[in-house]
């Protein structure tokens, strides 16, 4: 979770929906957000893409209702 500089309010990454398999990893990362905790509930990473846990399909929409 980023801060904005002089200001209060938190900014949400959201996480891409694969990973970029970069050798320096972005901060949307989904398997860098794994690692540290910061992915929303209810998703995980499957071969470098981001999938619910219950298997279903989802939008950037609830993606961002998620976070």
């Amino acid at each position: 979770m980023g801060k904005k500089k002089g200001s209060t309010k938190m900014v949400l990454k959201l996480p891409k929906t694969k990973c970029c398999e970069s050798r320096k990893k972005c901060d949307r990362c989904p398997l860098r957000m794994l690692k540290e905790g910061t992915l929303p509930d209810g998703y995980t990473v499957k071969k470098r893409r981001l999938v619910r846990v219950d298997g279903r399909t989802f939008t950037k929409k609830d993606l961002t209702r998620a976070a």
